[in-house]
């Protein structure tokens, strides 16, 4: 990989990994404008999180100090178990199928890609319209059930195109939550499964390798990401505090998927 295509691709997985219109699924679509995927594209994807996994733990420190005086301190422990619920139908999904969904042609081609992004994108834009549970007041107050559900709706973020925010924010909103909330929870959840993926991709001697060897192209695009990744995530922050609406994502995915497609069928 080049130093021109590790800068672009970093720039937007930091952008798209806060912003809900599917990091991988844009990765992907530039990736392919580059000159198409590298066999070990896959593990590019993995790492490239670093620096949007750094760029959460900085906007989220006081949030993680809190959670973590919460359990020790306070021991309440209702909201860190909740984060843990939303992470168990993901990793057991992850365990089972990913290996499945990168080797498998169907979950790379740009039409499937753009599919996701439109469906979730759809979602967006009639969420106002979608049936939704009790009004919840904020992140903290979700049950065991309705974290469970989000965590269900993050499984589909396996599939490129689909966004993890995406799934996870509409599924908040659906379980109750507005806008803010529901990224937030959203945001928190995805420290822990960044985190996960991580060490699981450095348990193998493959992923090592692939590190050491493109330590240099590594580097560049976390560095690009992270700082991208800020600026986004205070920037998505902002326009939901402000009672922004999904729609304009979700309109956003739309458009993107039609020329995604269109391109395709011309091809």
């Amino acid at each position: 990989m080049e130093a021109y295509e590790a800068f672009w691709l970093g720039l937007t997985q930091g952008i798209t990994e806060f912003i809900p219109v599917s990091s991988s699924g844009h990765l992907e679509i530039v990736q392919e404008l580059l000159g198409g995927r590298s066999g070990d594209f896959h593990l590019f994807l993995e790492f490239i999180n670093l620096g949007t996994f750094l760029a959460l733990l900085i906007y989220y420190r006081k949030r993680i100090i809190e959670i973590i005086k919460d359990v020790f301190v306070n021991k309440n422990f209702k909201f860190a178990l909740n984060i843990i619920i939303t992470c168990i139908p993901v990793v057991i999904a992850g365990l089972l199928l990913s290996d499945f969904i990168e080797s498998n042609w169907f979950f790379s081609n740009m039409v499937t890609i753009a599919c996701a992004m439109a469906f979730i994108g759809v979602l967006m834009i009639f969420i106002e319209k979608l049936p939704k549970m009790k009004h919840v007041k904020d992140e903290k107050h979700l049950t065991w059930k309705q974290a469970l559900g989000i965590g269900c709706a993050q499984c589909l973020a396996l599939i490129p195109g689909t966004s993890r925010s995406g799934s996870t924010i509409v599924a908040g909103r659906i379980a109750g939550l507005d806008n803010k909330s529901a990224a937030d929870y959203s945001f928190i959840v995805s420290i822990v499964v960044m985190a996960g993926v991580m060490c699981k991709s450095l348990l193998s001697s493959t992923s090592r390798e692939y590190i050491a060897a493109n330590w240099q192209m590594l580097t560049l695009s976390n560095a690009v990401a992270f700082v991208s990744g800020l600026i986004a995530i205070y920037f998505v922050m902002k326009y939901l505090q402000k009672k922004g609406s999904l729609q304009t994502f979700g309109w956003y995915r739309v458009i993107i998927a039609a020329i995604v497609i269109i391109f395709e069928l011309l091809k």
